[in-house]
């Protein structure tokens, strides 16, 4: 289970990279708080945040669902491509928002593939019968 909380702590991490983004571009671009328009390039970064903080929701509760059911390194290692893919989603909608396609596919496939992994191994565990 190590790899299930590193990656856990990682995606955290990462939210918070992300939140960190967004404040720095709220002075950047003197977009005062409460608001959350008024420039472009801000409305990006808090996009961002907002669409990873939706995902990460689904995704974490996903990952550890999966893992108890799965090989906790394969279900690590989906979390690592739902990482990369926040990434490469953040670079492209901050820079092209019509680009950034490639990483919410890498970022909503792995939920999905940890939510179905989850879900068959209810399925299969109450299939069993009792103790599963």
């Amino acid at each position: 289970m190590a790899w299930i909380h590193l990656v856990t702590i990682l995606a955290l991490f990462q939210f918070l990279l992300f939140a960190m983004l967004v404040g720095r571009a709220r002075v950047k671009y003197k977009v005062q708080a409460p608001a959350t328009t008024g420039n472009e390039i801000f409305e990006r970064y808090y996009r961002v945040q907002m669409n990873t903080l939706e995902l990460l929701v689904m995704f974490l509760p996903a990952l550890w669902i999966a893992s108890a059911y799965w090989d906790p390194r394969w279900m690590a290692a989906i979390g690592v491509v739902y990482l990369l893919g926040r990434m490469l989603y953040l670079r492209a909608y901050t820079a092209q928002p019509r680009s950034r396609g490639l990483g919410y596919m890498l970022s909503i496939l792995p939920v999905i593939t940890l939510m179905t992994a989850g879900l068959a191994g209810v399925v299969m565990a109450y299939a069993r019968g009792p103790g599963g």
